[in-house]
């Protein structure tokens, strides 16, 4: 019989295989020696970030989804500038989509010297290429801070005490040491995979380690999945709690089975989710999924205030994930998506400490007798009013894949339906019913419509494809290799193999063209 290790090499080999598994998972590797700080919301994040761009020396990486023409926005661009006409070199990168109003902010900032790109603008022969979006937020300055966070530039983070708006509720961290180097290498793919033209960023030196915290910045690209993955190996590996705070969940089944099998196993998880969405057609999507939460022991609240836009976790006073990744299928796999998962005590219970405090402003959602979702009653904060703002078009396409599982569902019967879908069925039964009343009285309506989407969609394809082999064409053919993947003896490389670091990044660079 094979003698037991003892207690303390017991728990070496333990973290040696969590390790392991973050990296596998996450496709990140650990950097060491770094200090984080925690900021919340927009009066700690604004603040430290303008005085930052104010002391930058040599360079300023600044991304963004949404810059607002507003206070806000327009003191984030006078500082941008005054720093490039003071000689740092500034490149910016703002999505097409969420900064769409944003254009005189661009004229300005271009104007002072700054390197401004704008993230992947519709083209007609893509023509659902404009889905994929870069919904991160961060800034690098020189090598010495970056700045993670789900805050975008807007004023709507700062409320408006004249209309009874609260600030919004956010998260977000900055990072002093070796990381900041991966944030801004991070920010370097994104500004390559859009050959914006020849002002590619200078690389980032390593710094040295000012502190001594672990940490992986997880840089998610479309259909990578490195955050999805790690999210679940810690929904599976949590001993004691998790708790997770999100503004737009619409959880995948697999995931939902992984945080209903903790709380089965008897790990206190809680989800903590807006009560009034930005998206106001989100929110029935989000509600569909809490019955069977709920029924598994997940405990859900709703927060109470004019809107959660936080994107967080902890798990067992030990781990925690800050950044822009939704639990939804649209930031997990389709977006460019950017979060710093933390391997650090101090720092995850000052988290759980924080979520403790959030819970003082929500409300907990419980399932009746007749298997409804309500609401109980508050803890006593006044719920803030609810107001609705424009949105995101990956979190509608997340939406349109929760439409898609009930609906699925409902015509399959491959799982039961709670009373909390029977709106979100009425909905769509609704619109298919108009539909095909339209149909039948007026089918030009519905034909000449679709005639013209799938005339387009023919269209690019035939153009992608011309394109596609007139390069082939361009290019010699390659040698027959001697052998193929399946029969290589183990241990052997593939002549001219591509090294597997350089191969991820050039998928990542072209995934946007795709």
């Amino acid at each position: 019989m094979r003698p037991r290790p003892p207690p303390l090499a017991r728990s070496r080999s333990r973290a040696q295989l969590a390790d392991r598994a973050f990296s596998r998972a996450a496709g990140a590797e650990a950097s060491h020696g770094n200090h984080v700080e925690l900021l919340l919301d927009a009066r700690e994040n604004f603040p430290a970030w303008l005085a930052a761009i104010a002391a930058a020396r040599h360079s300023i990486r600044f991304e963004t989804y949404i810059i607002d023409d507003d206070p806000v926005g327009n003191a984030f661009v006078d500082a941008l500038c005054e720093r490039a006409r003071a000689g740092v070199a500034v490149w910016c990168v703002f999505d097409w989509l969420g900064s769409l109003k944003a254009g005189a902010l661009f004229t300005r900032l271009r104007d002072a010297g700054v390197h401004v790109g704008v993230f992947n603008p519709p083209h007609l022969a893509s023509p659902l290429g404009w889905i994929t979006r870069n919904h991160r937020k961060t800034i690098s300055i020189d090598d010495r801070i970056a700045f993670v966070s789900g805050l975008c530039v807007s004023d709507k983070w700062n409320g408006d005490p004249g209309r009874n708006r609260e600030p919004w509720r956010d998260t977000g961290i900055a990072v002093h040491g070796p990381a900041v180097a991966d944030v801004a290498h991070a920010f370097d793919d994104v500004w390559h995979a859009c050959e914006w033209g020849t002002h590619p960023p200078p690389p980032v030196p390593t710094t040295d380690a000012p502190g001594a915290t672990q940490l992986r910045v997880i840089a998610g690209v479309p259909d990578h999945t490195g955050t999805y993955r790690l999210d679940l190996v810690i929904a599976s590996m949590a001993r004691r709690y998790l708790y997770l705070t999100d503004a737009y969940f619409v959880g995948t089944a697999a995931y939902v089975h992984a945080l209903a099998a903790a709380a089965h196993d008897g790990v206190d998880v809680r989800l903590l989710v807006p009560g009034a969405s930005d998206i106001p057609a989100l929110r029935p999507l989000s509600r569909a999924g809490y019955r069977g939460l709920i029924q598994a022991g997940v405990r859900v609240f709703e927060w109470n205030g004019t809107m959660l836009h936080a994107k967080t976790a902890v798990a067992d006073d030990l781990w925690s994930r800050i950044g822009s990744t939704n639990l939804n299928l649209a930031s997990w796999m389709g977006n460019y998506e950017l979060d710093v998962a933390v391997e650090d005590a101090r720092f995850a219970r000052r988290m759980a400490d924080q979520y403790e405090r959030d819970l003082a402003n929500a409300t907990e959602v419980v399932l009746t007798r007749r298997n409804r979702v309500r609401r109980v009653e508050s803890t006593g904060v006044a719920p803030g009013p609810r107001r609705a703002y424009s949105g995101s078009a990956g979190r509608a396409a997340a939406g349109a894949a929760s439409v898609g599982s009930v609906l699925g569902a409902a015509l399959t019967n491959r799982r039961e339906l709670g009373g909390g879908e029977a709106k979100l069925l009425g909905y769509m039964g609704v619109a298919g019913v108009a539909i095909a009343v339209f149909e039948f009285l007026w089918p030009a309506i519905i034909g000449w419509p679709l005639a013209l989407i799938l005339l387009w969609l023919g269209g690019s394809w035939i153009y992608k494809a011309g394109s596609l082999w007139l390069g082939s064409r361009g290019r010699p053919a390659a040698p027959d290799a001697p052998l193929d993947a399946a029969s290589a003896p183990a241990g052997s490389a593939a002549p001219d193999a591509e090294p597997a670091g350089e191969a991820s990044a050039r998928a990542s660079r072209t995934a946007v063209h795709d």
